[in-house]
């Protein structure tokens, strides 16, 4: 049954239509709504008028788009950053930044990081991340090494938890954070994600890489850091060389502010209202102002489907691992679409 969605001919929605059936869709990474956003899109078909389709110059050309430097300040301004670098996808922010930095110091894990944060296998970190955290600030701190890469996301969008960092206020060694807020930008923090709750310090620093693709709605990736790190990852080959983003979309994105404003208002109120529903009940799990719902049981799936409502239902991030099965909101949602959902559950 699952397979009649996997070769869709129509963009994902808040309702998905194929072989003559309509489904509720609550999946997915669109969580402000931005793919089916009218006024977003006419946002962004201004820019294409403007900028044109794409744009396949390097950053190390000659001839360069004034877009890019604009929304890099733009950026490192909206979410509390000295500055900011723009690529063409939220892998390669990642793995740009990963590589970059690898000769900082001794490279340690947290548990659960992004595949784009890995520099070849994945790490085998089998703990949770508050034991982690115990764990490497005695590790650092008792170490004679002076030099740390902590590698980690922002969070966890699978099983939803926020991480909390301020366990590196303990650390005595100079420490390098590299945090992937793909699913946190937008969102978390009242949309404004993870820079600025993390502790920085003299001996502390962060850079956090993001994908644009999610919350923000733009295919595109974001670095956030000091000036002097993000001038470093800026004279890297990978981004000399690389092809930036569609100047479109990041034109759009520099002018949605209200657009983001709004959505976020309205996902926060639909988080509310199946939050007061699942409210100690232990076969969910989900944390506040976060559209993610975590179901423990595994036939819920199909159980909806029945019902003609999707949800996100597959073997995630280990191809080979048990189906994950979550219920995730989106501002493009109705309240409508949030009580057939509720009245189903």
């Amino acid at each position: 049954m699952q397979n009649k969605f996997t070769n869709l001919s129509s963009p994902l929605a808040n309702k998905l239509e194929t072989k003559g059936d309509e489904y509720l869709y609550f999946g997915g990474t669109a969580y402000l709504g931005i793919p089916q956003h009218q006024l977003f899109t006419e946002l962004y078909l201004k820019g294409l008028k403007k900028y044109g389709l794409n744009n396949g110059t390097s950053r190390g050309n000659n001839v360069q788009l004034g877009i890019y430097n604009e929304v890099e300040k733009y950026a490192a301004d909206r979410y509390g950053a000295q500055d900011a670098l723009i690529t063409s996808s939220g892998y390669l922010a990642a793995q740009l930044t990963v590589k970059e930095f690898s000769k900082y110091g001794e490279i340690r894990y947290a548990p659960n990081s992004h595949p784009a944060l890995w520099q070849n296998e994945a790490p085998k970190i089998d703990t949770t991340f508050k034991d982690w955290s115990v764990n490497i600030i005695e590790e650092i701190n008792k170490s004679d090494k002076e030099n740390w890469l902590i590698i980690s996301n922002s969070m966890n969008n699978l099983y939803p938890e926020i991480y909390d960092f301020s366990f590196v206020k303990q650390l005595n060694k100079r420490t390098l954070l590299i945090i992937d807020d793909s699913h946190g930008i937008g969102i978390n923090n009242n949309g404004s994600g993870a820079y600025t709750s993390i502790p920085q310090s003299e001996n502390i620093e962060v850079v956090v890489v993001a994908s644009m693709a999610k919350a923000l709605g733009v295919d595109a990736g974001l670095i956030l850091g000091s000036a002097k790190n993000i001038g470093q990852l800026k004279k890297s080959n990978e981004f000399l060389g690389a092809s930036p983003p569609s100047a479109a979309g990041l034109y759009a994105f520099k002018n949605a502010d209200d657009i983001y404003k709004k959505e976020l208002n309205t996902i926060n109120l639909h988080i509310d209202s199946l939050s007061k529903l699942l409210y100690g009940n232990p076969e969910w799990h989900f944390i506040p102002k976060f559209p993610v719902f975590f179901s423990k049981n595994a036939d819920l799936s199909i159980k909806l489907l029945e019902k003609n409502i999707l949800v996100s239902s597959f073997p995630y991030p280990d191809k080979d691992g048990p189906i994950v099965n979550r219920i995730v909101l989106s501002s493009w949602h109705t309240q409508t679409d949030i009580q057939k959902l509720i009245e189903a559950l």
